[in-house]
């Protein structure tokens, strides 16, 4: 059976555009119908569309992605499915966008290997600059702390004319919209103070 060449794209989301993507595969002659799109997170790799892309996968065809964030964004998963498809499957893959992962450039075995080790450099990158964001994140919580800064959203203040305004509403001499619109507050935030005053005063 000759080998077949299916190009893989991704986006996060239905409002976003894959066109670019689309046309990448289409300028090296990939056929349409091979075309395999999913507009899903990359957090793992159950996605319907790359799933159906991958059980037609056979021995010697050719997987091209745009850049390998489009394959997913986990590279613990990553390295598992590349090692699957290239290993089990015996597939090639080609990452356009980094022309070093391409099985295909070199001899199978010698390919294979310099691929490995740049997705394992490329996932150690990326590890280590998820801990240099958590690590920064905890120096600025703790330097804002140490400065007397408080974090997160601020308390809802109860407003001036809050009592008269909830003893009248809770004797059902006004309704909540009414009672809202003297106050000034959002619907959320009224219930949020009602709740609290009613738990202060129990």
């Amino acid at each position: 059976m000759e080998a077949k060449t299916f190009g893989y794209c991704r986006v996060s989301s239905a409002d976003q555009n894959e066109d670019r993507q689309v046309q990448a595969m289409l300028d090296l002659e990939i056929n349409e119908r091979d075309i395999f799109i999913d507009k899903l997170s990359g957090r793992n790799f159950d996605r319907p569309m790359y799933q159906a892309m991958k059980a037609q996968l056979r021995k010697g065809d050719l997987l091209v992605i745009k850049s390998i964030d489009r394959l997913g964004r986990n590279y613990k998963q990553i390295c598992d499915e590349w090692r699957e498809i290239t290993n089990e499957i015996g597939a090639d893959i080609r990452v356009i966008d980094l022309p070093l992962l391409d099985t295909t450039r070199t001899d199978g075995l010698i390919g294979r290997v310099i691929s490995d080790i740049v997705l394992q450099l490329l996932g150690y990158v990326a590890e280590q600059e998820r801990a240099f964001i958590k690590q920064r994140q905890a120096e600025g919580i703790a330097c804002a702390k140490a400065k007397g800064k408080k974090l997160g959203r601020p308390a809802i203040k109860y407003p001036n004319n809050w009592e008269e305004t909830y003893n009248t509403w809770k004797d059902k001499q006004i309704t909540a919209r009414e009672a809202m619109k003297r106050l000034g507050i959002k619907p959320t935030s009224f219930y949020k103070l009602v709740k609290l005053y009613e738990k202060e005063k129990e």
